[in-house]
């Protein structure tokens, strides 16, 4: 997700540049193989062990992370729109897009009904707890939502475009609802019970997602929807632009505030964990949000704002990457030295 959505935004940003074209190729290409990776990887861990999806799935820390399964396919399909034509040519990359976005949004809905009602159901967690990570399940469709709007414009049948804008439609209202309740519930346990813990303070950056990928999902589907929905474009970007400037000035105030809060926290020590990759889909979503707000209204503020989200991705995907290479390396480095100490204790029993 975080290296797919780097790829998108290079395409979304309203500047024609050979490097930002060489980036996005590049990393389009390494979501690819990080998609086959995953896939692969997990279809090896539920098929040999048949109790971990029930395990992970009424696990209250891991199953939120579910949701993210279901938005890889659609986060992948998304830069393949984007970027994969310049290798795959148009058809073959809708072709593409197209297959991921119907196994992503069927995970998606899945997720966002599943998970939830384990949630309310099964889990036992702390009332006191706030954890963004929340958001995951239910973002799911909101993801499926702003990658099916793009896709509107790809296809020829017009029964097909009406039905995929609906559909998107649906899937962000769906999705928007439950993102601002849990929103609003972190808002209060946040502000009843103080953020301490320095290791998911990243987390907070994840409210992000539902709100840069909820002005995208509008946004798509005020550029590629008019004729599906029967409707003049200016009331769809209208509507776009009554919805997406507050809520993307509330993602700037949020972020704003994430940083303040991690500041308090961690101050200069923020402790590596895999939480830091929310540093990066959830701007991005933010970058392809004010892009989608630039092509609306060509204001250029909005591709200012686009460029800064930017900026603020690449650096967070540099040091996610930065920081899962060190914590892999140390990890291998553990596990050889484990790997040596039985054979030394033995030499040691034998000897006495």
């Amino acid at each position: 997700m975080g290296t797919a959505i780097v790829a998108t935004s290079t395409a979304a940003l309203p500047v024609d540049s050979w490097l930002l074209d060489l980036v996005g190729s590049a990393f389009w290409i390494l979501a690819c193989g990080l998609l086959i990776v995953a896939t692969a990887h997990m279809a090896w861990r539920y098929t040999t062990d048949r109790s971990a999806l029930r395990t992970d799935l009424h696990d209250p820390t891991t199953a939120p992370f579910f949701g993210a399964v279901a938005m890889a396919p659609l986060a992948v399909g998304g830069a393949t729109a984007a970027v994969g034509p310049r290798f795959l040519g148009d058809h073959l990359a809708t072709s593409a897009d197209a297959a991921l976005w119907i196994v992503g949004s069927v995970l998606a809905v899945i997720v966002a009904v599943v998970v939830p009602a384990v949630q309310f159901t099964s889990h036992q967690v702390d009332t006191a707890a706030a954890n963004p990570a929340w958001l995951l399940p239910v973002v799911g469709p909101m993801v499926s939502a702003a990658t099916g709007a793009v896709l509107i414009g790809r296809v020829d049948s017009a029964a097909v475009a009406q039905a995929l804008a609906y559909t998107s439609l649906a899937l962000f209202g769906a999705s928007g609802l439950a993102a601002a309740l849990v929103t609003a519930s972190l808002w209060w346990r946040l502000a009843h019970h103080q953020h301490a813990d320095a290791a998911t303070v990243p987390s907070l950056w994840i409210v992000l997602g539902p709100l840069g990928q909820s002005v995208t999902a509008l946004t798509m589907l005020a550029l590629y929807a008019p004729a599906a929905f029967g409707l003049d474009p200016a009331i769809l970007n209208v509507a776009a632009v009554l919805y997406g400037v507050p809520v993307l000035g509330f993602a700037l105030a949020w972020l704003a505030l994430s940083i303040v809060v991690a500041a308090r926290v961690a101050g200069r020590r923020l402790p590596y964990s895999m939480g830091w990759w929310a540093f990066t889909f959830p701007v991005g979503t933010c970058v392809t949000g004010a892009a989608g707000l630039a092509a609306i209204t060509g204001a250029a503020v909005f591709a200012w704002v686009a460029g800064f989200f930017a900026v603020l991705l690449i650096l967070g995907w540099c040091a996610s990457a930065v920081g899962t290479a060190r914590a892999l390396a140390t990890r291998r480095a553990a596990r050889g030295k484990s790997a040596r100490l039985p054979s030394s204790a033995g030499r040691v029993g034998a000897a006495v």
